[in-house]
């Protein structure tokens, strides 16, 4: 089967949703922009030049994790599908839209750092402390199967944890 794949570079421009199908499968939205920046030669400022859109979507672990770690303007690269989807809208327009189906999703080590926390296999949804209302809110569960390192205790500073990326200044 060919399969054409893309990766897109650049930040999250909307709020990291997640919501469970009817038989409990984990899905994520967002949206990214990618935007092309070039240095203009005459006043030797960067310009923003052409944008591209996309819609995201993460199922299952990858959804979970993704929830648990990005927020709105965090820099990222997905790797996945590129998807056309046509649909009727309630007053009986067709719309299509364009959308991505994540297979990877990762931070841009250009522009922030990040701190990683191994998950384990089997935590799921609201278990593994995944909202399933929409919020921003994590819950921090311990990792008691031999995955963290002996003697390596986490971070006493909360913006490195369960957010997937800091800010590179200050931290």
């Amino acid at each position: 089967m060919n399969q054409n794949t893309l990766i897109a570079v650049g930040n999250v421009i909307t709020p990291v949703q997640i919501r469970h199908t009817p038989d409990g499968t984990p899905v994520t939205t967002f949206r990214i922009a990618c935007n092309e920046r070039r240095r203009d030669r005459e006043t030797n400022a960067w310009v923003d030049k052409d944008s591209f859109y996309v819609s995201v979507t993460c199922w299952r672990r990858l959804a979970e994790n993704v929830c648990r770690s990005l927020r709105s303007g965090d820099p990222v690269m997905v790797r996945g599908r590129l998807l056309t989807r046509s649909y009727d809208t309630a007053d009986g327009r067709r719309n299509t839209v364009t959308e991505m189906e994540a297979d990877v999703v990762a931070a841009d080590l250009n522009w922030c750092t990040a701190h990683v926390t191994r998950t384990r296999r089997t935590e799921t949804g609201a278990s593994a402390g995944v909202p399933d209302n929409g919020s921003d809110q994590t819950v921090e569960r311990p990792v008691e199967d031999g995955w963290a390192d002996e003697g390596v205790e986490p971070s006493d500073d909360p913006s490195r944890e369960l957010t997937g990326a800091v800010p590179a200044a200050g931290h």
